[in-house]
């Protein structure tokens, strides 16, 4: 096949997996001021989402107020078994179709049909791109108006995912799915799906596909992955793409087990029945597989399992005559940001640092008892947030660490929107409840929430490219939380306290809407400034033309960036102090997007021992789309505190005026 004409390259198929109440309000979107009503909503911007699907009939999806869609598009709805694209189809979902179809690799899985029976792609689209909803919840929690961060943009499913997780999302349908979307004319991509962080670029099909759909000027955005905490586990790093972490929100469902020595440890849960407390009840390990619980092991008892268990295997519990079920949450070890599951039988998932204080205790009783209390509430506004999720995966990227990734985190702990009609809540197969909205968790959660906030921007600023689009997003980002301390990481906990996020966990900071709808001044960036980026990572002609066909040639010196990868127009920046010098010089290049004369000053912060100079420390702009250049030159002082090699610190670089902060973080890594 790598003969045909026209074929550039030939991957073998793999397979990638898939990765709102309260959040759009949490980001500081308004009804009546502020990015929504100036963006009107991100009326008329069509999103396309590479995912498992859609159920048209939520009522996220409805069309009700909406106006046509514009007379550009070439999507449409395909009929299917059980999809009847007239019915189906509306001024919302104005594009459905699926790629999942006579996939020969997959023993030959046919799926025609767009509908989502998994559930993932309806609660991410209804995410981003969700109509107003007077009331939504589950089982009663987090109820109250929902809405899409862009409701009144238009959605269209491209269903390349199955929902076999053996088979998940495979790079053929996905890249053909990516294909169809840039034709169609979607003005961005939100693909909630986790790649593999050591694959080169030119072996990574969507890596590939995304730099075609940037090509066009389509803005994609992409899952981080939920690998967390461990360093280099961020996937989807490729400098055309926006790489999104999850964060949690001030909103929590809180549960409580009382230990018999009177210790109370506070976890989540959505376990539906009130309780002001149980009976006392034995405590009992288990390793929660099938085959380890039994009837005489559990009966009756509260079952802690030894590994992070959900609501599947509290239907095993049941069915052995368990009592209720503590799981540990193997990657939060602050309370607040543990994953809440909807459980069938009293349970409760707890952080690591509650699950230490539970080992202790049952390590030193003979006999460890416990109850529940739930108040099956929900609780807004107490907690510290955002805190980065222990499971959102973290920089340095593997492929490429000069540029910082992820670029920023939105929320994606415990996160409401429209599920599937086909699909339960837990991910069980046997368990046969049905809802109309679910509450889920993961970085596939807090992509769309980043695509909703592009497609405002998109509204009001139609010409701009994928790469200032990212850059508003990006020096906009807020580092604080809501009460104006440093944003914590809920993975990294020393003497009870959670730590403070760094820019390998939380990228730029959370995304603020209502901000990044006027940034003063972007980064942007273009195909020759990626393709200068892959060729002076030495790729070869034959790499070079996956990327860029035209270039039959490959490299010559002119494609290579001066200085290094570290030099692409990025709005963050990685220093890197290896053994050949302690100075490091770095250039970027400013575009004033705001209509009135500014002058903006700079300001920084740097690590003990470390010199920053920027020239010029002042720049100044008279009309919009005027460009700027500066340097940032990075030095070592003979004086300054020794790091092993490998550390990480951690500084920023704002350009300020009365008006606009453009922030961008910077990360130093010591090599010497």
């Amino acid at each position: 096949m790598s003969t045909v004409p026209g074929v550039t390259h030939v991957y073998k198929d793999r397979v990638y997996h898939t990765q709102t109440t309260r959040s759009p309000w949490f980001m500081g979107l308004h009804d009546d001021f502020g990015a929504w009503p100036d963006s009107e909503f991100g009326d008329g911007i069509i999103i396309g989402f590479i995912d498992t699907g859609i159920w048209p009939e939520r009522a996220s999806f409805n069309d009700t107020g909406l106006g046509p869609v514009r007379s550009t598009w070439r999507g449409n709805c395909v009929d299917a078994a059980g999809f009847n694209a007239t019915l189906s189809c509306n001024n919302k979902l104005v594009g459905a179709k699926s790629f999942t179809i006579n996939m020969p690799d997959l023993e030959g899985y046919n799926d025609p049909s767009p509908r989502d029976i998994e559930g993932h792609g309806t609660h991410v689209s209804s995410t981003a791109a969700g109509a107003e909803v007077p009331w939504a919840d589950l089982y009663g929690f987090s109820g109250g108006r929902a809405s899409g961060v862009a409701r009144k943009a238009r959605i269209a499913m491209y269903k390349a995912c199955v929902p076999d997780p053996l088979v998940g999302c495979p790079d053929s349908a996905v890249t053909a799915a990516i294909d169809a979307a840039v034709s169609d004319g979607v003005d961005l991509i939100s693909l909630s799906l986790g790649g593999r962080p050591d694959d080169p670029f030119y072996n990574d099909p969507l890596a590939v596909a995304t730099f075609g759909a940037v090509r066009r000027g389509v803005f994609v955005v992409l899952a981080g992955g939920n690998s967390g905490p461990g360093a280099s586990s961020v996937s989807n790093v490729a400098p055309w793409m926006t790489t999104v972490g999850a964060t949690t929100t001030d909103r929590v469902f809180p549960a409580t087990l009382r230990l018999g020595n009177g210790v109370e440890l506070t976890g989540q849960s959505l376990y539906t029945l009130k309780s002001k407390g149980t009976s006392m009840l034995q405590l009992v390990y288990s390793s929660c597989s099938e085959d380890d619980l039994t009837l005489d092991k559990v009966m009756g008892k509260v079952v802690v399992c030894t590994r992070m268990a959900g609501p599947g295997t509290g239907f095993y519990v049941e069915k052995a005559g368990g009592a209720g079920m503590v799981s540990p949450d193997g990657t939060n070890r602050f309370g607040d940001a543990v994953l809440a599951l909807t459980f069938t039988l009293p349970g409760v998932m707890i952080s690591h640092t509650a699950e230490k204080k539970l080992n202790d205790y049952m390590a030193s009783s003979p006999y460890p008892v416990a109850s529940f209390a739930f108040a099956c509430e929900t609780v807004t506004g107490e907690n510290r947030a955002p805190m980065v999720a222990g499971f959102s995966s973290r920089g340095p990227s593997v492929l490429a660490p000069e540029i910082l990734k992820p670029d920023l985190v939105a929320p994606g702990v415990n996160i409401l929107a429209a599920w599937s009609g086909d699909a339960p809540p837990s991910s069980w197969d046997n368990d046969t409840r049905r809802v109309e909205f679910n509450i889920v968790s993961g970085t596939s959660m807090a992509c769309p929430h980043v695509a909703g906030a592009a497609a405002l921007i998109k509204k009001v600023h139609g010409d701009w490219t994928p790469a200032m689009v990212r850059s508003a997003l990006m020096t906009t980002a807020g580092p604080l939380d809501k009460n104006g301390r440093d944003i914590v990481d809920s993975g990294t906990v020393f003497g009870g306290a959670a730590m403070d996020a760094t820019p390998l966990s939380a990228g730029a900071g959370l995304v603020l809407p209502r901000l990044a709808m006027d940034p003063g001044l972007v980064y942007d960036a273009g195909t020759q400034d990626y393709v200068d980026f892959l060729c002076t990572l030495n790729y070869t002609a034959k790499q070079m033309r996956q990327f860029a066909p035209e270039m039959s040639t490959g490299c010559d010196a002119r494609s290579r960036i001066p200085g290094g990868v570290a030099n692409v127009n990025y709005p963050s920046f990685v220093v890197v102090f290896s053994a050949d010098g302690g100075i490091r010089t770095l250039t970027r290049t400013v575009t004033k997007v705001s209509a009135k004369p500014e002058t903006y000053n700079v300001t920084f912060a740097a690590p003990e021992g470390v010199a920053v100079t920027v020239t010029p420390t002042t720049l100044e702009f008279i009309r919009k789309n005027e460009k700027r250049s500066y340097t940032v030159e990075f030095s070592v002082q003979a004086q300054g505190k020794v790091r092993p090699a490998g550390t990480w610190d951690f500084g920023h670089i704002s350009w300020e005026n009365r008006k606009h902060r453009v922030r961008s973080p910077v990360a130093f890594n010591w090599q010497i």
